[in-house]
């Protein structure tokens, strides 16, 4: 496996959306195509255009209005840069020399993440930005705070564009799950079920569980076979340690393989630098502060939560979503669903708690406990049902 890159099939987080520029609620501006469309009319007044590199449209810019729209790291020659500001733009220049785009509209896909994956993981942006993060979190320079916190942001909003509309399905569990292990094979099989039957799966875009359920998105629409063969293909570097790089190359030779696969979303985070991003989220939303991403992540699973076994973090997701369900802050209670009868009422008893809680609430119809990954559907259908009546 050694010396394989990453597929160039096409990003799909790079067109995940486009705007309806024609729509005065709309002034989101994230492609060189779209600042095109709208600079024709004359006016880019009250837009915001966020990362588009418009070195190449000094004359579009000289001749355009630019009255109070906002410009955030878009490369621009001088002159140009100079109009805009004395046209009443705001003008927020690209940072040099960071390994990430604070500024950027779009979220990230794997093939970004992973880019130069054949000289070894360290030196991927993903792993550059983990150690400029570490850096700046060890000097507390709050310049470098106030641009995780832009980033993060724009994350958000990249974010809630792609998903406008989506029914999201979240599945947590552990980083631990190794490849090769029934276990991860059953949440893939989660994964490639819950998304044929038209949810978008969302996970925290680590390894283990979440790895194998973003795994299994990505086998949908092809043969069940398919998902058997890159199982097997996985197993050969079953975990991120020794060596992340020998992990990542194994899961991208089944996209190599298989290319094509069905999107999901990945959410993970630079604080947790030591677990890599997975390769089979299409749409990656990485945070540099972990609590925007858990509570992200959460709040935007709108058709239910599935919980498989894993320790500190899950539990901590588990009643992190139990909160808003018990006291109804985002509205009707979602579904939660959590997998592993020995593990949640023996091993680590969250059930009896969390049963404790919903007691006489309506979260009280809105959970379950079930036996394994094949039980998951039917119960999601069946509090979902419940909620509707």
């Amino acid at each position: 496996m050694a010396g394989v890159q990453p597929n160039s099939e096409p990003s799909a987080s790079r067109h995940a959306h486009t705007h309806d520029s024609d729509s005065d609620r709309d002034r989101e501006i994230e492609s060189l195509a779209e600042f095109d469309r709208v600079a024709s009319r004359g006016t880019l007044a009250g837009h915001r255009i966020q990362s588009v590199d418009l070195t190449g449209r000094t004359f579009a810019l000289l001749s355009t209005d630019t009255t109070e729209s906002v410009f955030l790291g878009c490369a621009m020659e001088p002159d140009a840069a100079a109009k805009v500001r004395a046209g009443g733009a705001l003008v927020f220049p690209p940072i040099p020399d960071l390994p990430f785009d604070p500024y950027r509209g779009i979220l990230y896909a794997p093939d970004e993440l992973f880019e130069g994956l054949a000289d070894g993981y360290e030196a991927t942006p993903d792993a550059r930005t983990y150690h400029w993060f570490q850096e700046t979190r060890a000097d507390g320079d709050v310049f470098a705070s106030m641009l995780r916190s832009i980033h993060d942001d724009a994350v958000s909003d990249a974010l809630d564009e792609h998903l406008a509309g989506a029914r999201v399905v979240g599945i947590m569990g552990g980083h631990a799950l190794e490849r090769g292990t029934v276990d991860y094979a059953g949440a893939a099989r989660l994964g490639r079920r819950l998304t044929r039957d038209g949810l978008t799966v969302a996970t925290g875009g680590g390894p283990g569980a979440m790895e194998a359920a973003n795994l299994g998105a990505y086998a949908a629409p092809f043969e069940d076979t398919v998902l058997d063969s890159a199982l097997e293909l996985l197993a050969e570097a079953p975990h991120f340690t020794p060596s992340v790089s020998d992990w990542a190359r194994a899961a991208w030779d089944v996209r190599r393989n298989w290319p094509g696969g069905n999107s999901s979303v990945g959410i993970p985070t630079w604080f947790y630098g030591h677990e890599p991003p997975n390769a089979f989220a299409s749409h990656i939303a990485k945070y540099f502060v972990n609590a925007v991403r858990e509570d992200g992540l959460l709040a935007r699973s709108n058709a239910g939560v599935v919980y498989l076994p894993g320790a500190a973090g899950t539990v901590q997701e588990i009643f992190d979503n139990a909160t808003p369900n018990y006291y109804g802050s985002r509205g009707e209670p979602t579904p939660m669903v959590l997998v592993n009868r020995a593990h949640w009422t023996a091993k680590l008893p969250a059930w009896p708690l969390l049963q404790a809680l919903a007691a006489d609430r309506a979260m009280a119809a809105r959970i379950a406990l079930v036996d394994s990954v094949d039980e998951v559907p039917d119960a999601l259908a069946r509090l979902a049902a419940e909620a509707a009546s």
